[in-house]
């Protein structure tokens, strides 16, 4: 069919053969003058079909993203690992490419990204950047994380750590003196050490927290909560490893960890519900919004009620006039 021919038109023989195995391939691809996309190509119906996302060719800054300004500390870091974290669709990759695009401008040195397939489009400031997208400038993410270090980079960016070798290699590259960025399907950072640890077998697990431990920078989690306006609002967690966070990680207390985050001001730690609660301070989400949105929304609703200045209101009441709180729709947390 007609799709199948447009299909075939964005791929190498390479392409062609691995969806033609594999029924489903990711690609990106550049219109000069018009931008990059993502495309999706699969099946249904013992049909081709596709699903076309456009990728903006300018890359947001993390102020234009409304992103807490720790994030600009954290890219900087020397060593370690940065894990970004949300559902399908959150904008984890818009995020990473904020920060790495700051570090770009910040930041002499060589960042090498692996990525499957790139999105944003990156130039040379302070930094030298070399993509590498996984089918094309290489056969496999396997391979690519192999030879990495052998290209001599100082920060180190992997699309998506989707298994236990792609997080294993982050893990050694951060122990290594290099700066490793990745992104993982978790909704906050709990999820984020259970999903780790989950993807090693047990007897590697203490080996697994003490590497974490030493050498986890942050965790950055994200929410895309609708605003005002059409407009979407980005609700965001930060997990520092602080010194007793460390202890934490260590010890594998994950459950302890959200507690030290919400007194972690200081450090730029923030959980969901303290990022929501800003969002409708200032006028960015409704409260019905950033309740259904929130980890714990009986907290949220009594800080909205009694830890405000300005909106100490009944948010029941509110709720009701919205529709009430029986028509409140929590979203879900399947990634």
């Amino acid at each position: 069919g007609q799709v199948q021919k447009l299909a075939y038109s964005l791929l190498n023989d390479e392409q062609v053969r691995d969806f033609e195995i594999n029924r489903e391939l990711n690609l990106g691809f550049t219109l000069e003058e018009v931008g990059r996309f993502r495309v999706n190509i699969f099946v249904q119906r013992s049909e081709v079909s596709m699903v076309i996302r456009y990728i903006k060719w300018a890359i947001p800054t993390i102020d234009e993203l409304g992103l807490p300004r720790v994030l600009k500390e954290i890219v900087m870091n020397k060593n370690g690992l940065v894990l970004v974290v949300g559902s399908t669709g959150s904008g984890k990759s818009t995020t990473l490419a904020a920060m790495i695009d700051f570090r770009n401008h910040h930041e002499g040195g060589h960042i090498l990204t692996i990525e499957d397939p790139i999105e944003y489009v990156f130039r040379h400031d302070k930094s030298i950047i070399s993509q590498r997208e996984v089918g094309i400038d290489t056969l496999s993410y396997e391979n690519a994380l192999r030879e990495a270090l052998r290209e001599a980079p100082e920060v180190i960016m992997i699309g998506e750590a989707r298994d236990a070798e792609t997080m294993k290699a982050a893990i050694n590259f951060a122990d290594t003196g290099h700066l490793c960025l990745t992104t993982l399907h978790a909704v906050n950072s709990n999820q984020a050490m259970d999903r780790m640890m989950n993807m090693f077998p047990s007897d590697m697990r203490n080996q697994l927290l003490m590497d974490l431990s030493l050498n986890l920078r942050a965790v950055i989690s994200q929410r895309l909560v609708p605003g005002m306006k059409g407009k979407l609002a980005c609700a965001v967690e930060v997990m520092m490893n602080t010194p007793y966070i460390s202890e934490l990680l260590r010890d594998g207390k994950f459950n302890e960890i959200k507690e030290i985050m919400e007194k972690g001001d200081a450090t730029g730690m923030q959980t969901f519900d303290q990022s929501l609660y800003d969002l409708y301070k200032s006028d960015q989400i409704t409260i019905k919004n950033a309740l259904a949105y929130a980890d714990s929304s009986t907290n949220l609703e009594w800080k909205i009620n009694f830890g405000g200045d300005q909106k100490k209101l009944d948010t029941r009441h509110n709720l009701n006039k919205l529709g009430g709180l029986e028509e409140l729709t929590l979203p879900s947390e399947e990634v």
